[in-house]
């Protein structure tokens, strides 16, 4: 049985509210992802085709879908929970695909029928290991079409120490004039969602997911090698568009 609308709604809202203590200025950050989109794609087609990567509850799909009405969007997670609350929640803003990013092969469950005009993320890619992550930016431009963009809002830690506990102190009092610590944290908002009998069964297969995943190791990249991998990995130009403290949104044109 799915969730109810009400469930919905209430953990999502939560969620969004948790999500504003790891991001800064995660509201702009969506806007300037969807400003690139909608650069990109403006004028070019009716129905540009956009993958969202690493979707959770549809946050950045939702807004999306609200910025280009007449967008196809692909919206893709491995997180059970999460994928449910995206699917009852913004049911009409996307296309929800259950596959896990970066292994061997994964953009073909996306069931693409033309190339994409964007694939964009948000606080998601990071988890990659090395070889997922290459191997997902190398699959990426395989499947943009020519022009075509993968926008990725996330921190990236600077390459000179110095300077990257500058940035990180500058996100910080972003952080703390925009009082987001007064929100739950991640283990709060997970721990409560343990309470809800409406989620007991997905909470049960997320364990089970978790359980099978084998430990990667994120790959802890700077923005500039960053960069060079997507140069190496299809992509012609790349580079910053946005940023404030160690939080930017880079772009990858095909």
């Amino acid at each position: 049985m799915g969730l109810s609308l009400e469930t919905a709604e209430r953990w999502v809202k939560r969620w969004e509210c948790q999500q504003q203590r790891y991001a800064v200025d995660r509201e702009e950050r969506f806007t300037v992802i969807a400003d690139v989109v909608e650069q990109v794609t403006g004028g070019r087609t009716a129905r540009p085709l956009v993958a969202d990567l690493g979707c959770g509850p549809g946050s950045l799909a939702a807004r999306l879908a609200r910025r280009l009405p007449g967008a196809d969007i692909v919206a893709v997670d491995r997180d059970p929970v999460l994928l449910e609350l995206a699917r009852t929640h913004h049911a009409d803003a996307a296309r929800y695909v259950d596959t896990v990013i970066g292994e061997e092969g994964w953009t073909a469950a996306l069931g693409l029928d033309r190339p994409l005009d964007a694939a964009v993320s948000t606080t998601a890619l990071h988890y990659l290991g090395l070889d997922a992550l290459r191997r997902t930016y190398r699959e990426l431009a395989a499947v943009l079409r020519p022009g075509g963009v993968l926008v990725n809002g996330d921190h990236f830690p600077q390459d000179a120490p110095a300077l990257a506990g500058i940035c990180g102190d500058v996100g910080r009092r972003r952080a703390e004039r925009q009082r987001v610590f007064a929100h739950e944290d991640w283990t709060s908002w997970w721990t409560a969602a343990a309470g809800d009998p409406e989620l007991a069964d997905l909470l049960a297969e997320r364990r089970l997911r978790q359980a099978a995943d084998a430990p990667a190791g994120a790959a802890r990249l700077s923005l500039s090698a960053h960069v060079r991998l997507l140069r190496q990995s299809g992509f012609a130009q790349a580079g910053a568009v946005w940023q404030y403290g160690d939080s930017y949104v880079v772009v990858a044109v095909r």
